[in-house]
């Protein structure tokens, strides 16, 4: 471990050289062994690293941006709070981000946008992370943006999910205009996984009170009973991330919005019944929730089918 500790030392001093070769050197072998080993990442970062990779993602040179975005992708693997407590880091993301569609590395956006994911699977970063509405803005920018890669847009696409775990982030990424990109991934028929990420996202961001005006612009409600259709061939997930972003929908809006729910729910029964039977634990818990919002519950039930009587009663019991 002493020998790995002086290599680390070693490359860290070269990354402060007035040679962009022995940089440009250093960088690569950083990145190569946070990649390969996975013990050298709490080394490289506790010694001083993150500085020197948070400001080489402003260099115009491409290879330099993508190794420092890697080298900083793996760090946030172990050592979320060093990068979290380094000055300007998130902006330097933010940079690399905001520049996509021009003079950003391609591979370098990605792994920044993953690096903000990779980040905010501890909760208390994620509303630190939500009050950089220019890091939420770009995000949005490149979903909806025509020449951002599938790659992109996915690694974009996880990064908002976690952003939109906080619950006052959802505003944000409203107010920013994040609905409508979000829909439009749906509608332009991408791949399975990008159509998975973004009803996450929509799932997540229909649990507020100021979704129910951004999703009416939209004609959300129509689009998600769709996606429970049985014709349309989504995946479980996509059939439970709808469900999800209905039962939010119901609870954090109106009663106008509500009675659209349940409306137009009732022609996807056995959509919502199938996630209900055949999805994941907490998919069918809120396959469950939501086939009592479109019966009624168990007592006054505005419509009776005994199919669900015994479904309602081992979700009460459980």
């Amino acid at each position: 471990m002493e020998v790995k500790r002086r290599t680390v030392r070693s490359l860290i001093t070269k990354l402060g050289s007035v040679s962009e070769q022995t940089r440009a050197e250093a960088l690569s072998e950083l990145r190569l062994m946070t990649k390969l080993d996975a013990d050298t990442r709490p080394l490289i970062a506790d010694a001083g690293a993150v500085p020197y990779l948070a400001e080489t993602l402003y260099s115009s040179a491409h290879a330099a941006q993508d190794d420092a975005a890697a080298t900083l992708l793996n760090l946030s693997i172990s050592s979320r709070a060093v990068l979290m407590s380094t000055r300007g880091l998130l902006d330097a993301l933010s940079h690399v981000l905001r520049h996509h569609a021009s003079s950003s590395y391609a591979y370098a956006v990605q792994s920044s946008a993953a690096t903000l994911h990779s980040l905010l699977i501890d909760d208390e970063y994620r509303p630190i992370i939500g009050s950089k509405r220019d890091i939420i803005y770009s995000l949005i920018d490149i979903i909806k943006h025509s020449g951002s890669s599938v790659r992109s847009v996915k690694d974009a696409l996880k990064a908002l999910f976690g952003i939109s775990l906080y619950p006052l982030n959802r505003k944000t990424v409203i107010d920013l205009g994040g609905v409508g990109p979000l829909f439009s991934l749906i509608l332009k028929g991408f791949a399975t996984g990008v159509v998975e990420d973004a009803t996450a996202v929509i799932a997540q961001v229909a649990g507020c009170e100021e979704s129910e005006e951004a999703f009416r612009k939209v004609s959300g409600i129509g689009v998600l009973v769709d996606l429970l259709d049985g014709a349309t061939g989504s995946s479980m997930r996509v059939k439970e991330n709808a469900v999800a972003a209905l039962l939010n929908l119901v609870r954090c809006g109106r009663e106008r919005i509500g009675r659209e729910v349940r409306e137009k729910g009732m022609l996807v029964v056995d959509g919502i019944t199938d996630v209900s039977e055949n999805g994941s634990s907490k998919g069918k818990s809120k396959a469950v929730a939501l086939l009592k919002v479109l019966y009624g519950g168990n007592n006054g039930c505005l419509v009776r089918d005994e199919r669900f009587d015994s479904l309602f009663n081992q979700q009460e019991c459980a």
